[in-house]
């Protein structure tokens, strides 16, 4: 049985000044019917909206979204991406960081990479288990891997270093 402890609220901020959280069944009750490659047709309240989707940058959650002709910048954060906030792993200003956590007790289930491998932003580098799920860290700065802390099979605790970065 799968113990799921998150909730299903995505946090939504559209420019400077407007957050709101978007649960999946608020989500699957949208009328919203896909028209094209990133073009739908959203009917809200009796109006008629077409959206379209210009740019999307999915691994930092970020989007470019086009409403009736008027451009937005929306960035959506998960519910697993709250929790790595909230337990200390959020990686603002990756680029200078030397050294890779683990952002929650699990277990390493493969390590990807080797020590002095180079490495690209975003290249993935260890599975870790947690919380019955599959989480891919993903180096967040290029570089080369100096030391692997952690071997396969590891159990860790959280903020244990996983990858050291020369």
């Amino acid at each position: 049985m799968e113990t799921f402890f998150m909730d299903n609220t995505y946090s939504v901020k559209v420019g400077d000044g407007f957050d709101f959280k978007l649960s999946k069944d608020i989500i699957s009750s949208l009328d919203l019917v896909k028209t094209g490659d990133g073009i739908f047709h959203l009917l809200k309240n009796g109006k008629s909206y077409h959206v379209k989707i210009s740019e999307t940058d999915f691994n930092k959650g970020v989007y470019t979204i086009s409403v009736d002709g008027s451009e937005y910048r929306a960035s959506i954060q998960t519910p697993l991406d709250e929790l790595i906030e909230k337990m200390g792993f959020a990686t603002n200003g990756g680029k200078s960081i030397d050294s890779i956590t683990a952002p929650m007790p699990g277990l390493i289930l493969d390590i990807l990479v080797e020590e002095g491998q180079e490495v690209n932003e975003e290249d993935q580098l260890v599975i870790l288990e947690a919380m019955k799920m599959e989480n891919i860290i993903t180096s967040p700065r290029k570089g080369v891997v100096k030391k692997i802390g952690v071997s396969k099979g590891d159990a860790v605790e959280k903020k244990q270093l996983l990858i050291e970065f020369q």
